[in-house]
């Protein structure tokens, strides 16, 4: 049986996307920190000159990341500042208009999978595919989606019972709004959709219990 179409819903510009994956066999993806901060710099890497992320949390055998692709003129505008050499060529399929934003940041994704594999599988002697495929990405449809997803993802340690207070796991954009003091321009339209940064966190406390419990969201096994 394939997967239902919705967790594969196309990349198109201006949308906001649920975008998560796990480890084949539920094996551990990140040993330590040094993996978790690899694997965050091959997503800026691979992903942030076509998406930016509103929310994010890393888990120890799969991550969230809450996406909105950026406009067609602004991905074109970036690829042509770059030397053509330096183009994969995906890149150079898209500039020629041969390929669209959905082919191009589907494969931004896998280029960031197969490299963070390579790094994992060297650096602590593995063999093999690392993750599980294909990756889920679902578009979100309405403003109670978007909402609901972000605190789902925010509270996804919780979920998975890796610690009981939500400030305890600093590998997810809600400890990164909580902790710092000069607020990263990546979150500032997030805390506008909450009324700022004091309402985010409360509303985020308000529906712990709830979102622990939700089966409204995609299945991340």
């Amino acid at each position: 049986m394939g997967i239902p179409k919705k967790y594969k819903a196309p990349f198109i510009e201006n949308e906001y996307y649920h975008v998560y994956n796990r480890s084949n066999n539920k094996e551990l993806l990140f040993l330590d920190d040094e993996d978790r901060n690899n694997f965050l710099s091959q997503f800026n890497y691979y992903c942030s000159a076509f998406v930016d992320t509103t929310s994010w949390n890393l888990l120890d055998n799969h991550f969230h990341f809450y996406i909105q692709v950026k406009n067609i003129s602004t991905i074109t505008s970036y690829l042509k500042s770059r030397p053509s050499k330096d183009l994969c060529t995906t890149e150079r399929k898209f500039l020629d208009q041969k390929i669209g934003e959905h082919t191009l940041i589907d494969n931004a994704f896998k280029r960031l999978f197969i490299s963070y594999s390579s790094y994992f599988n060297k650096t602590h002697n593995r063999k093999g595919n690392l993750f599980h495929r294909p990756f889920k990405h679902v578009m979100t449809e309405n403003e109670i989606q978007l909402i609901n997803t972000i605190l789902y993802i925010n509270a996804n340690a919780l979920k998975h019972k890796l610690v009981s207070r939500i400030e305890d796991h600093k590998w997810s954009s809600y400890h990164n709004i909580i902790m710092e003091n000069q607020l990263d321009p990546q979150y500032i339209d997030l805390l506008k959709k909450f009324g700022g940064k004091s309402n985010f966190i409360k509303m985020i406390h308000e529906q712990i219990d709830s979102f622990l419990l939700c089966v409204d969201f995609p299945n991340e096994e």
